[in-house]
């Protein structure tokens, strides 16, 4: 029963270092918001919460394993970030930058298709957006962070 106990104590200990380690690598690595993610820091959550998960249950060599594999992760992620701010072409690839859905109050079929966007997608953001007339519409553009941003026709240009 001893022996039980100190094995659930283990996981204990390592699941606190593991959540310590994640709290201090996330504030330092990213200064985001939840709703600025990007895709790829998105995946990276979840890609810790799978990397992680044997090193707080299994204590020992799986806590260093899991220490290394989530360290490993947060600064692959740094270099993609920045490979992607300093290059377009790499920015594009990655699928980081905006897109644009609607120019002029027409679908840019094009743009939809590759990203698997439907009109009724679209329409349901615009409306959201109290837009209910796409011919209304001169901009509708899908930012990096999955946002979609309207500009009517009415708007004055700067």
């Amino acid at each position: 029963m001893s022996l039980e106990l100190g094995k659930l104590a283990i996981v204990a200990v390592s699941t606190v270092v593991i959540y310590f380690f994640l709290c201090l690598s996330m504030r330092l690595v990213s200064r985001r918001q939840l709703g600025q993610l990007s895709p790829l820091d998105l995946l990276v959550i979840v890609l810790l919460g799978s990397a992680v998960e044997t090193a707080m249950v299994q204590g020992d060599m799986s806590l260093k394993a899991g220490l290394v594999s989530g360290t490993s992760l947060l600064i692959s992620n740094y270099f993609i970030s920045r490979a992607i701010r300093r290059s377009k072409r790499f920015g594009h690839l990655c699928g980081a930058g905006p897109v644009l859905l609607v120019h002029d109050g027409k679908f840019v079929e094009e743009h939809l298709k590759r990203i698997g966007f439907t009109h009724e997608d679209v329409l349901h953001a615009l409306r959201q957006r109290e837009f209910a007339d796409l011919s209304n519409v001169r901009f509708a553009v899908l930012e990096g962070d999955g946002q979609i941003n309207v500009i009517p026709k009415d708007m004055k240009a700067c």
